[in-house]
């Protein structure tokens, strides 16, 4: 089958007949999904089965599934999970019981998704936040060093590979130090590479064996002083490729996002030109995806290659007692794990 370099969004919680000739003759790697797209796990079973009827039955389906301010799933379908931010209070107080909370919940997070068919989730985070930077990461992130964001954004992803959903590292080569939300604008960091390096940059280097990475809408003016990550070169072979040595495939961000310039189109022909894999597109206006199609190649060679690896990497999940783990984690996040040791 035909898969082009993109994965798409979708209008609502079915797919229209537009937007079902749009499947069939655009061929995007896969979907991802938002609120906008679901109502109840019947119905959510539903439209994923009816995308994959369209797309093949190993089609990769995404989702933004965090916990915190950003959950797509959630009450009174699934469960609430707190921010990344708490995994970090916890180990601080307790490095065991909050590398455990971080596993559990992604653990837990896996069982929510696959029971609906969902493979892919945007998580973890590798994002250092710093003192005054905008609150688009804020408690989203697991702390505020790197060595501890690396050690639970790998328990997190270890959870959600555990439970058969692939991971997906964000946002290469770090968003943390952004004074503006690159949802709305183009953030640009002007701290010196010795401090991105020891800092931003240092967190990501222990996960770069990620099956995917999404990269930032970030410029990083030490190195690249007039493009962001995303669409930047020098970002993406120098830093993202080189210094983190990321090796898995790589996916933009939502390239309908306000933080990039120009056309659609030409979103599109930048960050594939500049090293990107795959192009995200999110928003699910049709006018927008028909744009991306047009400017995407056929997946292949490098690209081609990296995808495969990442999604073959999936693995059946791992068995658990639900019940169990849900108690223990409940438990955990609420602080009612018994006292701290260090």
């Amino acid at each position: 089958m035909v898969v082009r370099a993109f994965i798409t969004g979708l209008s609502g919680t079915s797919i229209t007949p537009e937007e079902r000739a749009f499947l069939r003759d655009a061929a995007p790697l896969g979907l991802i999904l938002f609120k906008r797209n679901i109502a109840d796990p019947s119905q959510l079973r539903e439209l994923i089965e009816d995308f994959r009827t369209i797309r093949g039955s190993d089609a990769p389906v995404l989702i933004d599934q965090e916990g915190g301010r950003v959950q797509r799933m959630g009450p009174p379908h699934w469960p609430a999970y707190p921010p990344g931010a708490r995994y970090g209070e916890l180990y601080q107080c307790d490095p065991a019981k909050g590398l455990r909370a971080a596993w559990l919940g992604a653990r837990l997070i896996a069982a929510d998704l696959i029971a609906v068919g969902i493979t892919v989730d945007c998580l973890p985070l590798a994002d250092v936040p710093v003192a005054g930077a905008d609150q688009v990461i804020g408690d989203r992130a697991y702390g505020d060093t790197p060595q501890q964001v690396a050690t639970l954004a790998a328990a997190v992803a270890d959870g959600l590979k555990a439970g058969g959903v692939l991971p997906v590292l964000k946002h290469i080569p770090g968003h943390g130090r952004a004074t503006a939300d690159s949802h709305l604008h183009l953030p640009v960091v002007t701290a010196g590479r010795p401090t991105l390096e020891a800092t931003d940059f240092a967190a990501f280097v222990p996960l770069a064996g990620a099956p995917f990475g999404m990269t930032a809408h970030v410029v990083f003016t030490a190195l690249d002083p007039g493009l962001p990550a995303t669409t930047s070169t020098i970002m993406i072979s120098q830093v993202i490729r080189g210094l983190i040595g990321f090796s898995g495939a790589l996916m933009t961000d939502d390239v309908s996002m306000g933080a990039l310039a120009g056309s659609i189109a030409q979103r599109v022909r930048q960050s594939l030109a500049a090293g990107c894999d795959l192009v995200l597109h999110c928003n699910g206006d049709l006018a927008e995806m028909q744009e991306v199609a047009a400017n995407c190649p056929e997946l292949g060679g490098a690209a081609r290659d990296r995808t495969e690896r990442a999604l073959a990497s999936r693995r059946s999940p791992q068995p658990i007692d639900h019940e169990a783990a849900r108690a223990e984690f409940t438990e955990l996040v609420s602080g009612r794990a018994g006292a701290a040791t260090g």
